[in-house]
């Protein structure tokens, strides 16, 4: 494996379905503007009560990447 400098950034990501819907939200959305994704990881889960049933899954991850050359 040859030697990369990553670096980080932390969103939060929503869903009204599920944590794993979330994160993909998350991610797709990072998609669009950071090149070189290579890990994820979930730094912290909740959600949001409304009218006694769940509404909203978040998520706040982490997406490392590698720096270009």
């Amino acid at each position: 494996m040859a030697e990369h400098t990553y670096k980080y950034i932390e969103l939060v990501g929503s869903s009204k379905n599920s944590f794993e819907e979330a994160i993909q939200n998350a991610v797709n959305k990072a998609a669009q503007t950071v090149r070189n994704m290579r890990w994820f990881v979930v730094t912290e889960q909740r959600g949001y009560i409304e009218n006694n049933a769940v509404a909203y899954y978040q998520v706040t991850i982490k997406i490392g990447f590698t720096l270009e050359d």
